[in-house]
């Protein structure tokens, strides 16, 4: 069957897969976690829904300046997109014609922009032969003659983190070979600000970073992320970007999330400990998973061959997974999981093991 290339939209994929979908759908197949946006939303969206009636500002202030302030880089350091997702069609016009590796399994979106501007990618593929890890020694020959490499940090689909003494080394190698690293960071927000690449910037002039607003605030609808990098860099991106590309609304809600600290603990250690469980209930169901730092992980049957069966199975149940046809080396023989509520994380269980028992 043909199932989309994203998380999300359960109903599409419903239809898709050609199943009545039940009254009650469990959606574990996107990252956002369970809380919903911070209190403050709620509390100041009439004062919000004043902005709706100007234009926004055209370089997304006030959420410009309070990220660079957050970040401690220069204004004229970070770039404003409608989602990272934007940050990404910059990036790949930027490269266009050009060779550029990417590191699969890797967030489709990379594939689908550079592939639109005719980039000629390489591939590194990772296996769970390796834990899904990328090391310096499979990095460095293929990155000769290479105008960038995407890393994703921690990596989507597994939740793998790579430590920032060794993107210190990658960034290295990239640069002696002249080559710019992309660091997609739209889940280091699960891990904390420690493990961000973004303080090492001007050591590294060829790294940049490309961030998320939709997971960690729960604002997928709002559309917001920015890229940060040397001053000559960022202008360069921004060239051919639509003018008044970020909304008032989100421009102003981002400024806000970036002070909600105690959301970001709270939000971080429910993560954690939904992930923890649900690592330890797959260990003693012999399945195999990945060694995820956030707030999803992937996950493999014991017989994988099961997998069409058990993924169907589970729609008709009304458990949605994120399906990995879409990621490549995982071919549909893998499962993500987004962390959810205690009370839905319990009935994922449940139904994962009644599968198991009976088949």
């Amino acid at each position: 069957m043909e199932l989309p290339n994203h998380g999300a939209n359960p109903l599409r994929l419903y239809k898709q897969a050609g199943i009545i979908p039940p009254q009650q759908i469990l959606d574990f197949s996107e990252n956002v976690h369970p809380f919903g946006a911070p209190a403050f939303l709620a509390e100041q969206w009439p004062e919000m829904l004043k902005k709706v009636g100007s234009y926004p500002d055209p370089d997304g202030e006030p959420f410009r300046t309070k990220a660079a302030e957050f970040h401690q880089v220069t204004g004229s350091q970070l770039a404003v997109g409608n989602g990272g997702a934007e940050v990404f069609t910059w990036l790949a016009r930027r490269y266009r014609n050009q060779r550029v590796v990417l590191v699969e399994p890797a967030f489709s979106e990379y594939r689908q922009t550079l592939e639109a501007e005719n980039v000629q990618i390489e591939a590194i593929q990772l296996g769970p032969e390796n834990g899904w890890r990328l090391t310096l020694e499979n990095l460095e020959p293929a990155i000769l003659n290479c105008t960038a490499l995407y890393i994703c940090n921690p990596q989507n689909p597994t939740g793998i983190l790579l430590e920032i003494k060794t993107l210190k080394e990658m960034a290295q190698a990239c640069l002696e070979k002249n080559c710019e690293l992309v660091l997609d960071e739209a889940f280091i927000d699960f891990v904390g600000e420690q493990a961000s690449f973004i303080p090492f910037l001007e050591e590294y002039p060829n790294v940049i970073v490309v961030r998320s607003m939709t997971k960690m605030y729960a604002i997928p609808g709002l559309r917001l992320g920015y890229v940060v990098s040397q001053t000559e860099k960022i202008h360069q991106l921004k060239q051919g970007a639509a003018h008044w590309n970020v909304n008032a609304l989100s421009a102003a809600i981002g400024a806000d999330c970036l002070m909600a600290s105690a959301y970001r603990r709270k939000v971080i250690e429910a993560a954690t400990n939904e992930r923890q469980k649900m690592q330890q209930f797959f260990a003693a169901n012999h399945c195999r998973i990945s060694d995820s730092a956030v707030n999803f992980l992937s996950f493999q049957l014991p017989n994988p061959n099961d997998s069409p069966a058990f993924f169907v199975d589970l729609l008709k149940k009304g458990i949605v997974l994120r399906h990995t046809e879409s990621f490549r080396g995982m071919d549909g023989k893998w499962f993500r999981i987004g962390m959810k509520s205690p009370e839905k994380m319990e009935k994922l269980r449940e139904a994962i093991a009644g599968w198991l028992e009976a088949n």
